[in-house]
Protein backbone atom coordinates (compact mmCIF):
# COMPACT_ATOMS: atom_id res chain seq x y z
CA UNK A 1 0.00 0.00 0.00
CA UNK A 2 1.30 3.63 -1.01
CA UNK A 3 -0.48 6.42 1.23
CA UNK A 4 -0.27 9.95 0.64
CA UNK A 5 -0.11 11.82 3.89
CA UNK A 6 0.21 15.38 4.28
CA UNK A 7 4.03 16.15 6.01
CA UNK A 8 2.78 19.23 8.04
CA UNK A 9 -0.59 18.28 8.55
CA UNK A 10 -1.11 14.33 9.04
CA UNK A 11 -4.78 13.62 8.68
CA UNK A 12 -5.53 11.71 12.47
CA UNK A 13 -7.43 8.85 10.01
CA UNK A 14 -4.44 8.10 7.87
CA UNK A 15 -2.12 8.01 11.15
CA UNK A 16 -4.61 5.64 12.40
CA UNK A 17 -4.25 3.46 9.66
CA UNK A 18 -0.81 3.71 9.75
CA UNK A 19 -0.86 2.39 13.07
CA UNK A 20 -3.30 -0.14 13.07
CA UNK A 21 -0.78 -1.61 10.02
CA UNK A 22 1.91 -1.43 13.18
CA UNK A 23 -0.76 -2.83 15.70
CA UNK A 24 -0.86 -6.50 13.08
CA UNK A 25 2.84 -6.67 12.81
CA UNK A 26 3.32 -4.75 9.92
CA UNK A 27 6.42 -3.26 8.29
CA UNK A 28 6.28 0.52 7.15
CA UNK A 29 8.60 3.01 5.16
CA UNK A 30 8.13 6.18 6.54
CA UNK A 31 9.67 9.52 6.53
CA UNK A 32 11.63 11.88 9.22
CA UNK A 33 13.38 14.90 9.12
CA UNK A 34 16.56 13.26 7.74
CA UNK A 35 15.85 10.17 5.58
CA UNK A 36 13.31 7.83 4.80
CA UNK A 37 13.54 5.20 7.06
CA UNK A 38 11.84 1.48 7.51
CA UNK A 39 9.70 0.31 10.56
CA UNK A 40 7.69 -1.52 13.02
CA UNK A 41 6.59 -2.05 16.18
CA UNK A 42 9.39 -2.83 18.64
CA UNK A 43 8.04 -5.19 20.68
CA UNK A 44 7.16 -7.22 17.26
CA UNK A 45 9.74 -9.40 17.48
CA UNK A 46 8.87 -11.10 13.94
CA UNK A 47 8.41 -7.82 12.60
CA UNK A 48 12.11 -6.66 13.91
CA UNK A 49 13.55 -10.15 12.66
CA UNK A 50 11.83 -9.31 8.81
CA UNK A 51 13.68 -5.84 8.73
CA UNK A 52 17.14 -7.35 9.97
CA UNK A 53 16.47 -9.53 6.90
CA UNK A 54 16.17 -7.22 4.51
CA UNK A 55 19.13 -5.10 5.57
CA UNK A 56 21.00 -8.39 5.79
CA UNK A 57 22.29 -7.51 9.58
CA UNK A 58 21.87 -9.42 13.35
CA UNK A 59 19.39 -7.62 15.23
CA UNK A 60 22.12 -8.01 18.09
CA UNK A 61 24.73 -6.50 15.96
CA UNK A 62 23.11 -3.74 13.84
CA UNK A 63 22.30 -0.30 16.23
CA UNK A 64 18.47 0.12 15.61
CA UNK A 65 17.24 2.88 16.85
CA UNK A 66 13.87 4.13 18.46
CA UNK A 67 11.63 6.68 16.92
CA UNK A 68 10.00 8.16 20.26
CA UNK A 69 7.09 10.83 20.35
CA UNK A 70 8.84 13.31 22.72
CA UNK A 71 11.05 12.69 26.16
CA UNK A 72 8.44 10.78 28.16
CA UNK A 73 9.93 7.80 26.73
CA UNK A 74 13.21 8.42 27.75
CA UNK A 75 12.52 7.13 32.09
CA UNK A 76 10.23 3.99 30.21
CA UNK A 77 13.45 2.78 27.88
CA UNK A 78 16.84 4.36 29.69
CA UNK A 79 18.33 4.87 32.79
CA UNK A 80 20.66 7.18 34.37
CA UNK A 81 20.25 10.20 32.26
CA UNK A 82 22.65 12.56 33.98
CA UNK A 83 20.80 16.11 33.97
CA UNK A 84 23.80 17.80 31.13
CA UNK A 85 22.86 14.97 29.14
CA UNK A 86 19.46 15.58 29.25
CA UNK A 87 19.72 19.01 28.65
CA UNK A 88 21.77 18.68 26.14
CA UNK A 89 19.31 16.43 24.36
CA UNK A 90 16.72 18.76 24.95
CA UNK A 91 18.59 21.75 23.30
CA UNK A 92 18.70 19.29 20.10
CA UNK A 93 15.85 17.54 20.39
CA UNK A 94 13.19 16.93 17.84
CA UNK A 95 16.11 17.22 15.38
CA UNK A 96 17.77 14.81 13.38
CA UNK A 97 20.04 13.26 15.92
CA UNK A 98 20.57 9.72 17.58
CA UNK A 99 21.46 9.50 20.83
CA UNK A 100 23.22 6.33 22.39
CA UNK A 101 21.97 6.02 26.01
CA UNK A 102 21.99 3.07 28.79
CA UNK A 103 18.88 1.09 28.08
CA UNK A 104 16.86 -0.76 31.33
CA UNK A 105 14.88 -3.50 31.17
CA UNK A 106 11.88 -2.71 29.21
CA UNK A 107 14.06 -2.47 25.80
CA UNK A 108 12.92 -5.66 24.23
CA UNK A 109 16.07 -8.19 24.23
CA UNK A 110 16.11 -8.34 20.56
CA UNK A 111 17.64 -5.16 20.53
CA UNK A 112 20.18 -5.31 23.35
CA UNK A 113 23.97 -6.19 22.34
CA UNK A 114 26.48 -6.46 24.96
CA UNK A 115 26.70 -2.63 25.67
CA UNK A 116 22.67 -3.32 26.94
CA UNK A 117 22.44 0.41 25.28
CA UNK A 118 19.55 1.81 22.75
CA UNK A 119 19.53 4.69 20.34
CA UNK A 120 16.88 7.42 20.66
CA UNK A 121 15.69 10.24 17.93
CA UNK A 122 12.58 12.37 18.63
CA UNK A 123 13.01 13.81 14.84
CA UNK A 124 11.53 17.11 13.91
CA UNK A 125 8.79 15.49 11.60
CA UNK A 126 5.15 15.39 12.38
CA UNK A 127 4.20 12.05 10.84
CA UNK A 128 7.05 10.24 12.84
CA UNK A 129 6.24 11.77 15.86
CA UNK A 130 2.18 11.16 15.34
CA UNK A 131 2.36 7.12 14.31
CA UNK A 132 3.96 6.98 17.69
CA UNK A 133 1.96 9.08 19.34
CA UNK A 134 -1.39 6.94 17.88
CA UNK A 135 0.53 3.48 18.40
CA UNK A 136 1.11 4.10 21.83
CA UNK A 137 4.53 2.69 21.53
CA UNK A 138 8.25 3.69 19.55
CA UNK A 139 8.79 2.24 16.53
CA UNK A 140 11.80 0.96 15.36
CA UNK A 141 13.94 3.19 12.50
CA UNK A 142 16.48 2.43 10.36
CA UNK A 143 17.58 3.89 7.05
CA UNK A 144 16.63 1.64 3.94
CA UNK A 145 19.51 -0.11 2.33
CA UNK A 146 21.42 1.95 -0.21
CA UNK A 147 24.46 2.42 -2.15
CA UNK A 148 25.34 5.11 -5.35
CA UNK A 149 23.60 3.49 -7.84
CA UNK A 150 19.85 3.23 -5.78
CA UNK A 151 20.26 6.41 -3.54
CA UNK A 152 16.93 6.87 -5.82
CA UNK A 153 14.82 4.06 -4.09
CA UNK A 154 15.56 6.01 -1.16
CA UNK A 155 14.26 9.26 -1.21
CA UNK A 156 11.10 9.05 -3.88
CA UNK A 157 8.16 6.90 -2.41
CA UNK A 158 6.86 6.38 -5.56
CA UNK A 159 10.22 4.30 -6.42
CA UNK A 160 10.34 3.40 -2.91
CA UNK A 161 7.17 1.54 -3.31
CA UNK A 162 8.35 -0.17 -6.56
CA UNK A 163 10.87 -1.54 -4.87
CA UNK A 164 9.33 -2.43 -1.60
CA UNK A 165 6.41 -3.11 -2.02
CA UNK A 166 6.93 -6.96 -1.65
CA UNK A 167 8.65 -6.63 1.66
CA UNK A 168 7.06 -4.26 3.24
CA UNK A 169 3.07 -3.48 4.39
CA UNK A 170 2.97 0.45 3.58
CA UNK A 171 4.45 3.16 2.20
CA UNK A 172 3.57 6.97 3.16
CA UNK A 173 4.23 9.35 0.48
CA UNK A 174 5.27 12.59 2.44
CA UNK A 175 7.38 14.00 -0.59
CA UNK A 176 10.87 13.56 -1.66
CA UNK A 177 13.22 12.59 1.46
CA UNK A 178 16.54 13.16 2.27
CA UNK A 179 19.98 11.21 1.99
CA UNK A 180 21.57 12.80 4.69
CA UNK A 181 21.50 10.59 7.90
CA UNK A 182 21.42 11.81 11.45
CA UNK A 183 24.53 12.21 13.59
CA UNK A 184 25.01 9.87 15.98
CA UNK A 185 26.08 10.61 19.18
CA UNK A 186 26.99 8.34 22.08
CA UNK A 187 26.25 9.62 25.59
CA UNK A 188 27.05 5.85 27.99
CA UNK A 189 30.96 7.08 28.18
CA UNK A 190 33.02 9.24 30.45
CA UNK A 191 32.68 11.76 27.88
CA UNK A 192 30.68 12.94 24.84
CA UNK A 193 31.17 11.40 21.44
CA UNK A 194 30.27 11.38 17.65
CA UNK A 195 30.28 8.27 16.25
CA UNK A 196 29.05 9.39 13.07
CA UNK A 197 29.23 13.16 12.06
CA UNK A 198 26.99 14.20 9.09
CA UNK A 199 26.12 17.89 8.03
CA UNK A 200 23.49 18.17 11.33
CA UNK A 201 26.22 20.03 14.32
CA UNK A 202 25.04 19.45 17.31
CA UNK A 203 24.41 22.20 19.68
CA UNK A 204 26.41 22.19 22.99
Amino acid sequence: MLLKIHPDNPSDRLIDKVAEVLEKGGIIVYPTDTVYGIGCDIFNTKAVEKIAKIKQVDPQKHNFSFICRDFSHLSTFTKNVETEIYKLMRRNLPGPFTFILHANNKVPNIFLSKKKTVGIRIPNNNIAREIVRCLGRPILTTSLPADEETIEYTTIPELIYEKYEKLVDLVIDAGEGGIEPSTIVDCTGGEIEILRQSKYELDY
